[in-house]
């Protein structure tokens, strides 16, 4: 077996729970995040001839499977090691959130808009509120700075798409609750002398025109717009701190979801339910209570080559499961259509060259 060892560097605090929900170094986590992005590289290899079927049974054979009718339990050929599995350091949130973002739709007794915490927002469910300010639920986050190894053994004939599968981790995965808004980022750096793919080659690899990756149910591939641009922007500013991008992310979202897509009447969908599901106090009951619908927008954080951050923001489309959910085509195109139009508008993301 191959061994290529990484070193992970979290740009944004991380929240791994383990099982007291409370953050800490694993490896699950890990393994799940490579299977995810092991499978857009293996939607690029095979976009000619792509089955479900053969698609799992490759991924069952590399990363285990628990139960399966055909060919029952196998073995996960793949070896994860982290150097260390300490609970994460930021113990405390106190101080942490010094900004806060306009939320139109939050409002105090005289029905004008008030600010929110910019952290609370883009991590609620991790973050909480207690005595008038953002605080940790749970006992322990990973801190932004904080590293640790991780090693990924494999077989040889498994290793151009695992390789393919940790640039992309590399250049857009993050990890952890709340992980899609942000939360979670970190960098990677080879202990030897591997070649990666550029950004350029990867994108390239794995691009596909967002419509036709609407043809699928998962995140298959970053999509490519009708001008061959990749669907990925970035902010315009480059930021000192962890805490000055997150504001910008969080500002973002809030005036992509209440500006572009506000609500109007209840319990039926509305354009904003396709962008992400639950959302705050707009149920749809014939969806039922267990509904999820993950953003297919996905946000980064990432260090610039003079050190500074800045936000990074990629679309991976695919259309919502048929159950509950019922998608119809168009208007889920039509929705996401507005969503790139806004991005490209927007004063403070600009497309990146990759």
């Amino acid at each position: 077996m191959k061994t290529l060892d990484c070193k992970i560097t979290f740009n944004t605090p991380a929240f791994l729970g383990n099982a007291e929900q409370n953050g800490q170094w694993r490896t699950p986590p890990f393994k799940a995040l490579l299977r995810q992005w092991w499978r857009v590289a293996y939607a690029a290899q095979h976009a000619n001839n792509l089955t479900i079927e053969h698609m799992r049974e490759e991924e069952g054979q590399l990363f285990g499977v628990a139960s399966d009718k055909r060919h029952g339990s196998r073995q996960s050929q793949l070896r994860l090691r982290l150097d260390r599995w300490e609970l994460g350091a930021q113990k405390d949130w106190r101080g942490l959130e010094t900004a806060r973002v306009v939320h139109p739709e939050v409002t105090n007794q005289q029905g004008n808009a008030v600010a929110v915490g910019a952290q609370l927002y883009l991590g609620y469910g991790p973050l909480g509120f207690a005595q008038g300010q953002t605080a940790l639920k749970k006992n322990a986050a990973i801190q932004a700075g904080e590293s640790a190894t991780l090693s990924i053994a494999f077989q040889e004939a498994h290793e151009p798409l695992l390789q393919t599968a940790i640039s992309l981790i590399d250049h857009y995965g993050t990890i952890g609750g709340r992980s899609r808004n942000g939360w979670g980022s970190f960098q990677l750096s080879a202990s030897d002398n591997t070649v990666s793919p550029t950004k350029a080659e990867l994108v390239k690899a794995v691009q596909r025109p967002w419509r036709e990756a609407l043809r699928l149910d998962w995140p298959n591939a970053i999509g490519i717009d009708d001008r061959q641009r990749p669907l990925i922007w970035q902010t315009s500013q480059s930021f000192p701190d962890w805490k000055s991008v997150m504001r910008q992310l969080a500002k973002l979202k809030i005036e992509l979801r209440t500006q572009q897509f506000p609500f109007h009447g209840m319990g039926v969908p509305q354009a904003r339910h396709w962008l992400s599901y639950p959302v705050t106090h707009h149920t749809v009951p014939a969806w039922g209570n267990n509904a999820r619908l993950p953003n297919s927008l996905r946000f980064k954080v990432r260090v610039t080559l003079d050190g500074t951050l800045r936000g990074l923001i990629v679309h991976v489309p695919c259309l919502p499961p048929n159950q509950p959910f019922q998608p119809n085509r168009q208007t889920v195109e039509s929705i996401w259509s507005r969503v790139h139009a806004y991005l490209d508008q927007a004063e403070v993301l600009t497309r990146t060259p990759e």
